[in-house]
């Protein structure tokens, strides 16, 4: 059933012009879910694990609490509009446990679905934990199973190691190699008020391993990980499959919390392929910092990759063409992309639109299953065929009624959602809403905070090695109204503003000129 009429999205790739159509559709029986796993085989979806609920309670004794928890396996003929479920009830309490968790890394190859850990509460243990264990779900028995209703205890088998006790990474496959990317090993209540009442620990690794499976024994060789406190101490982020100007596949982890002397997401990426790691260099994402659906699509042609982000959690978002800070991190509308163009540079976009709600927080693009696609699951953009080509939809997540809500939720506040958004790509249609993140490219990282302002900010920018830099005010016409230089030195430089000689409500144009980069933003000045 139709909810009501369609969105636009509009988007502009390099040399390539589209748009997003997100229609949102509701489907009987499907179930609200967030933070959860999928697979899919022969057009049908499988989900597994998450929650029902929404974002976490602040308190202590109902945060993460088996109300919430995902007790059924659920496989959607999306196609006819059915759905099916079985509860895991029968399953041993080890496999029970780890699919009643949220945020398991995940990977399907072919017929074989793996689960990695998770959080979530374990009766046998009597507290929270973070499951150390791989369970190996054999797709085709279950999804016959669920549909006819039988039994599901033959099509989990499961292997135990510290090293898979990590929740809020990502699994990815690389050459034949496994990489759990980032996340952390939670254990105890959560308990957002400061108290000892869990323990934490980031991995702060990308950890690789060969696994071997005959469909009877999986047998895990671990090899020596990528441990890098700077690039891979990070969270509940988007870790994305990539092709890179070279034609090679690799990973871009995009964003992420926490930095470890602040409770604030990365600005950052980290660019990972077969043998090595790299942290992205001048470049800054601002939207979409936290786990969200993403659509990765590559351009052979313009040797382009493009990764969207629907929805999520922020630290920044646009207003009238405007980057506004908020450190309260709060949800948001708004749909954005990353382009790695061919000379391997990253470079962020807003689209100016925004989704009808707070949306797309620990949701998953599901994609259509006749897409072109590489091997590890990119969209061959230039074989789109047609005007109009559907891409997948986005599932699940939690839909929040306000923009900050996890200083007063009590969880009432959000939900998981259970409306799906069909999403087609519509070739050849540009947009004048575009607007270019101006800060993550001008090489300068350029940044400034409160915005709005009442008159006095602080304004952050990496300079040029060595060069002088030229900090001016311009009104909307252009005309130059303040002008200052200051003495270039390494690293990031932190300038006190004070606009308040700037009489009225008005908004200004900053620009940071360094060597032969230029930087321009917009500060809105408030009495």
């Amino acid at each position: 059933m139709l909810l009501g009429a369609f969105l636009l999205l509009p988007a502009m790739a390099t040399a390539q012009q589209f748009t997003l159509h997100v229609e949102p559709i509701t489907v009987e029986n499907f179930p609200g879910l967030q933070s959860y796993a999928f697979a899919q085989y022969e057009g049908k979806w499988i989900l597994l694990g998450g929650r029902t609920d929404g974002l976490h309670k602040r308190q202590a004794n109902s945060s993460f609490d088996e109300a919430g928890q995902n007790k059924q396996i659920t496989v959607v003929d999306i196609q006819k509009q059915k759905v099916w479920t079985a509860s895991v009830a029968s399953l041993s309490p080890s496999i029970q446990e780890q699919l009643l968790s949220s945020n398991m890394e995940f990977y399907q190859a072919d017929s074989f679905l793996y689960l990695v850990g998770g959080y979530g509460y374990s009766r046998t243990k009597a507290t929270h934990i973070t499951h150390p264990v791989l369970s190996a779900v054999h797709l085709p028995s279950l999804v016959s199973h669920v549909v006819n209703g039988q039994s599901i205890t033959q099509d989990f088998r499961q292997i135990s190691d510290t090293n898979f006790a990590v929740t809020g990474g990502y699994l990815n496959v690389l050459n034949g190699v496994y990489h759990l990317t980032g996340g952390h090993r939670f254990d105890g209540r959560y308990n957002p008020m400061g108290h000892a009442s869990y323990t934490q620990t980031y991995t702060n690794a990308d950890r690789k391993f060969i696994l071997e499976d005959d469909g009877n024994a999986i047998t895990v060789n671990f090899l020596p990980e990528d441990y890098d406190p700077n690039a891979f101490h990070r969270r509940d982020y988007n870790v994305v499959p990539q092709v890179f100007p070279s034609g090679d596949e690799g990973l871009i982890a995009f964003s992420g919390v926490f930095q470890p002397q602040a409770d604030l997401p990365y600005l950052d990426a980290v660019i990972i392929d077969s043998s090595s790691y790299k942290l992205s260099s001048n470049f800054s994402q601002y939207y979409q910092q936290y786990h969200c659906a993403h659509i990765p699509l590559y351009s052979d042609d313009n040797k382009a990759m493009h990764t969207l982000f629907l929805g999520g959690i922020a630290q920044y978002y646009d207003s009238a063409g405007t980057l506004v800070r908020d450190d309260d991190v709060p949800f948001t509308k708004g749909v954005s992309r990353v382009t790695l163009d061919q000379s391997g540079q990253l470079k962020e976009y807003t689209l100016g639109i925004q989704l009808p709600g707070y949306l797309g927080a620990s949701s998953e693009f599901i994609p259509d299953v006749n897409l072109p696609e590489y091997a590890n699951g990119v969209i061959k953009y230039d074989a789109l065929q047609g005007d109009t080509v559907p891409l997948g939809y986005m599932v699940g997540g939690i839909q929040s009624m306000e923009k900050n809500i996890f200083f007063i939720n009590t969880g009432i506040e959000s939900n998981a959602n259970a409306t799906l958004y069909r999403v087609s790509l519509v070739k050849g249609i540009s947009s004048g809403f575009e607007r270019l993140n101006n800060q993550s490219i001008d090489g300068l990282s350029l940044q400034v905070y409160p915005n709005p302002s009442a008159g006095k900010c602080k304004l952050f920018f990496i300079p040029e090695e060595g060069e002088h830099s030229i900090v001016r005010i311009r009104d909307l016409q252009g005309k130059e109204i303040y002008k200052g230089q200051f003495l270039g030195h390494l690293g990031k430089q932190e300038i006190d503003l004070d606009c308040s000689f700037i009489r009225g409500e008005q908004v200004v144009i900053l620009e940071v000129e360094s060597g032969d980069k230029l930087g321009r933003m917009k500060l809105i000045l408030r009495p």
